[in-house]
């Protein structure tokens, strides 16, 4: 092994090269197949041992000197950041603590070498200095112009530097104070530099229409426009399409199929049927999913691009699509009274509902109705009501083509079929949470606009039984597809969520009793699930809720065989959506193969990499949607200078504490220099702040009356300030205090 070592060592010091993974540095070195497995070991050993160093997606390189750590750089809001060590072997070392004195031009993202200055301990993290930036997340950044003594700045977006940037002539690009613009850093900003920069294209004028959007996918990187060997493919399948041949395929078009989604929804990828065996009495479940393999073959251009792009993204008034819309919004899309083709999972559920026989098929199917959400709750209302005269029309809100039936009711047969599906999904539903699933109540915000576009408004988006339907046969067709690849040992993209650790949620626990609802054995899912129950319509709710998904890990996609501890579901992977997924097309084509050969396999370091790319692209889709939603929140707030809301305490610092409106989806600070009417000290175990001289306290879950009292767009940061009690003024500060 020691003469391994040397030519490892060799090859990876040598000045020209460059960081690669291990199959290519062996394949560089000669290495033999016989070789190959002391050449992984060897790899293995001289990282442990600290001579190698594992970089983003698994590179090698040589290691730094001792008492160094690589890992990936994040800025908090306060300037203070953490650097994530790259896991070795699956391990996980802590998180490294970053002042912000100490990250030198380090920016969200990077891929930093880290100086260890204090080992963790108990009670504090390991603490460092960053030393040198191995590579930059990115290098373009979107912010407001602006000019000061006759020079150009730009101050970026969000809490990512502490200062503006100099972007040298103001003349440049025609740019005017408060436009928006994006920048390429030629140097990076440190606590004592502000940085240089040069701006590379004008995005309009701060508050424009479409302009935040567009500051979005500028600033995230987004996908914008398709390859036009991507598009020229999909009218190809357009073009070569025929409802009429179904060679290959199982005929489900003359089953009683429907689709249920939300009334703005333009892609539909997923169908239900559920039926009742005369025979055995059993029930039968069947899911018909888009087929969006048979249009977008391995390798072509549009799996290409779809794999780049690894998601849709859904920002307010605007989707960015995986697929063309030719493909996501016509040939794929499960649309009412058209032929479409599908892989279908069929079930069957003993009255127990013990899962019996499964089956799986290429099929084509015609929907028989479309429905949304708000319609199919308004007949489980009235089937929960009982006999009554039908008041809901039967409508669809958002179709290019109505159906001729639009705006009459469902027929018996489907009235019947959705308290089939009914009945069924709540006995589904009550099955998951006695094995110890975990359901959060965290409602989603919904922008409200006029006619021309403008918001108005914002609301929480419901979350009901109609919704619930949908979302059991989804998790059981998802479930029994990872059952079936894993019984026969195929490999495939997992969804997996680890268990979260044994002090995360031992320190929530202490946080529920804190709260008042004790919790006597932390690790009992029982426990937790009763705590999200007793808290769901409570001004507590978002604190705990979101305090428990705090302690859990991200899930994610990976090949390696995991829990998904919020679904307690021990094979579980995403099937339901690969109009939007690529995770769910890759498990397709395993299934197609499986389908058509009874055989299927798949590379493992290919899937363990198109996870991790397909897990990054995810968050960043999340990230996009949510900040898009902040800033039009915020703008809208900007205009309301102190309107007046009922808000929840979701947080409690030594600075102040945060309120959450109640019936709107914006959270902001309450200073704690706005508090003028005694001197407040911060009591972190009551999670609260107490007026020395009143003994007033503020604390984690108390209801308030807020008001707006600053926005700051550019920081996306939003202020509230309590308001007096009704009939009294604003309260004088206290005196000071004699010594």
């Amino acid at each position: 092994m020691s003469e391994l070592v040397t030519r490892i060592i060799h090859a990876v010091t040598r000045p020209s090269y460059s960081p690669v993974k291990a199959k290519v540095l062996a394949k560089r070195m000669n290495v033999s197949d016989d070789e190959y497995p002391e050449f992984r070991q060897t790899l293995k050993a001289l990282v442990r041992e600290g001579r190698l160093a594992v970089g983003a997606n698994q590179t090698l390189r040589p290691a730094d000197p001792h008492g160094t750590a690589v890992g990936v750089y994040r800025r908090g809001k306060s300037g203070v950041g953490y650097v994530r060590p790259n896991a070795v072997d699956g391990t996980q070392a802590p998180d490294i603590f970053i002042r912000e004195d100490k990250a030198a031009d380090a920016a969200n993202g990077d891929e930093v070498v880290v100086r260890i200055t204090r080992v963790a301990g108990k009670l504090r993290d390991a603490a460092g200095e960053v030393v040198r930036v191995l590579t930059r997340a990115t290098r373009t950044f979107v912010g407001t112009y602006f000019e000061r003594d006759g020079e150009g700045f730009v101050r970026v977006d969000g809490t990512l530097f502490a200062h503006s940037v100099s972007v040298g002539d103001p003349g440049a690009k025609g740019v005017k104070p408060q436009d928006k613009v994006v920048i390429d850093l030629l140097r990076f900003p440190t606590v004592n530099d502000r940085g240089e920069g040069v701006i590379t294209e004008v995005l309009g004028a701060h508050g424009a229409p479409g302009v935040d959007t567009l500051s979005i996918i500028k600033a995230l990187g987004l996908p914008e426009e398709f390859p036009p060997e991507a598009l020229a493919e999909a009218r190809q399948a357009a073009a070569a399409f025929s409802e009429s041949d179904l060679h290959g395929r199982t005929d489900f078009t003359d089953e009683l199929v429907v689709t249920i989604d939300p009334a703005d929804a333009r892609d539909f990828d997923d169908a239900v049927s559920v039926t009742i065996d005369p025979k055995t009495k059993h029930w039968v479940l069947t899911v018909h999913i888009a087929d969006v393999a048979h249009f977008a073959k391995p390798g072509g251009p549009l799996d290409t691009e779809a794999r780049r792009r690894a998601t849709s993204i859904y920002l307010p008034q605007k989707v960015i699509p995986m697929f063309p819309e030719v493909i996501s919004n016509g040939l794929a899309s499960l649309q009412e009274g058209k032929v479409r083709f599908v892989k279908t999972v069929r079930m069957e559920f003993t009255p127990g509902v013990q899962k019996g026989h499964v089956s799986f098929f290429n099929g084509a199917i015609r929907a028989r109705r479309r429905f949304t959400y708000e319609q199919v709750q308004a007949e489980f209302d009235a089937m929960a009501s009982g006999p009554r005269e039908r008041a809901v029309p039967d409508r669809i809100e958002h179709a290019q083509e109505q159906p001729a039936h639009a705006g009459r009711s469902p027929g018996d047969d489907i009235l019947a079929m959705l308290k089939r599906m009914r009945d069924l999904a709540l006995l589904l539903r009550k099955k998951r949470f006695k094995r110890g699933a975990l359901e959060l109540s965290m409602p989603e915000a919904v922008l409200e606009y006029d006619a021309d576009g403008r918001m108005t408004g914002a609301h929480f988006a419901e979350h009901n039984l109609s919704h619930q339907v949908i979302e059991e046969f989804m998790l059981a067709a998802n479930e029994a597809v990872a059952e079936h690849l894993t019984h026969h040992d195929i490999p495939f993209l997992r969804r997996v969520h680890p268990a979260p650790k044994d002090e995360k949620l031992e320190a929530f626990a202490q946080f529920a009793g804190i709260l008042g609802y004790p919790i006597k054995r932390h690790k009992d899912r029982g426990e937790l699930q009763r705590v999200l129950n007793e808290t769901a319509d409570k001004p507590e709710r978002a604190a705990v809720h979101f305090a428990l998904l705090r302690s859990f890990k991200q899930a994610a996609y990976s090949p390696v065989q995991d829990e998904h501890y919020a679904l307690a579901s021990t094979h579980y992977c995403h099937f339901t959506s690969p109009i939007r997924r690529y995770p769910d097309l890759v498990v397709h084509r395993l299934l197609d193969r499986w389908i058509k050969t009874g055989r299927a396999s798949a590379d493992m370091n290919e899937l363990t990499a198109l996870g991790d790319h397909c897990s990054k692209l995810e968050r960043r889709a999340e990230t996009a949607e949510r900040e898009l939603v902040k800033v039009r929140i915020l703008t809208f707030l900007s205009r309301r200078l102190g309107e007046k809301f009922d808000a929840v305490i979701t947080g409690v610092a030594e600075y102040g504490f945060f309120a959450q409106v109640e019936k709107f989806p914006a959270e902001g600070l309450v200073h704690i220099s706005s508090l003028v009417d005694d001197y407040y000290h911060f009591d972190g175990a009551g999670h609260a702040l107490e007026g020395g001289r009143s003994r007033r306290r503020f604390r984690l879950g108390d209801r308030v009356r807020v008001e707006v009292a600053r926005v700051d767009l550019p920081k996306r940061m939003l202020d509230f300030r309590l308001v007096p009690p009704e009939g009294k003024g604003r309260p004088e500060p206290p005196r000071p205090r004699r010594r």
